[in-house]
């Protein structure tokens, strides 16, 4: 029999052995790393039964674990937190909880907790000393709401995933991915095409249903315009240098003669009088 010790040093065999799922390539990195993670995976790849095995192992060998799972809507958070109760059920020895219901649960022996919540930034505040916190459907979410969990980790030194489809060339997501610093994030992108359960002729049935715009996102991984800009993203990002001098020079609000020579007096309107 594994020792606990081993299992929660290798939680890749953990999941095989106990959670009897046999990770690909990428859910093992998933599972393997420290980092906070930005994941850009295709639909029907198995992203979020990955993070529902990440955070159902830091629950039962990490004592005292406060574990968040967030998204756009309560109902996709607590499909997440189905997949981890799903797990539990198929464990030899089911942890005792003191706390069940259909979006929280607390372990009676570890104390750790698992919370799904829906993705307003009004509903997380109340926490703090978050362990793990899991962004699903990242690419949807208000960018207040991860602006809102970000303060969760300060004192606790948790991590935060991020897992998605692409939705157009906006948000947080799209800019920590594009734009986010490197020793930040960890990123990891499995289109369809690396992902062996999804077949090539089905692959090739919903290119034809789906169009060029949803498909290259929902298989390929790729941030797309949106179809409503009147501008194209790149065009806009080639049009911006920072080599070229800024026209005027900043105005601060209370000192109006900084940029007006000394035969020019400011004229200030009160009340629609001079």
């Amino acid at each position: 029999m594994t020792s606990p010790l081993l299992y929660a040093l290798d939680p890749v065999l953990w999941v095989r052995e106990a959670l009897h799922f046999d990770p690909d390539p990428w859910q093992a990195r998933v599972l393997e790393s420290p980092n906070n993670l930005l994941l850009n995976v295709c639909r029907q790849a198995g992203k979020s039964t990955t993070c529902g095995a990440l955070a159902l192992h830091r629950a039962v060998f990490y004592p005292h674990s406060l574990i968040l799972l967030l998204s756009p809507s309560i109902r996709q958070s607590s499909e997440l937190y189905r997949k981890i109760t799903d797990f539990m059920e198929q464990l030899e020895n089911p942890p005792k909880l003191e706390e069940d219901n259909k979006l929280s649960c607390a372990f009676s022996g570890t104390g750790s907790r698992i919370v799904s919540l829906p993705g307003t930034e009004k509903t997380v505040r109340g926490f703090s000393g978050v362990d793990l916190i899991l962004l699903d459907e990242a690419a949807r979410i208000p960018d207040e709401l991860h602006h809102a969990t970000r303060p969760m980790l300060a004192v606790s030194g948790g991590r935060m995933v991020m897992l998605t489809t692409p939705f157009g060339r906006r948000g947080v997501f799209f800019e920590q991915y594009v734009n986010g610093g490197i020793e930040e994030w960890e990123r990891i992108e499995v289109p369809a095409s690396k992902c062996p359960r999804i077949s090539p002729a089905f692959l090739e049935e919903e290119r034809k249903a789906l169009g060029d715009w949803w498909y290259s996102q929902e298989y390929e991984c790729q941030f797309r315009q949106t179809m409503d800009s009147v501008f194209n993203f790149d065009d806009i990002h080639a049009a911006l240098s920072d080599e070229v001098a800024p026209l005027f020079t900043p105005v601060h609000p209370y000192k109006a003669t900084d940029v007006l020579s000394d035969d020019i007096k400011p004229v200030f309107l009160i009340g629609g009088k001079q």
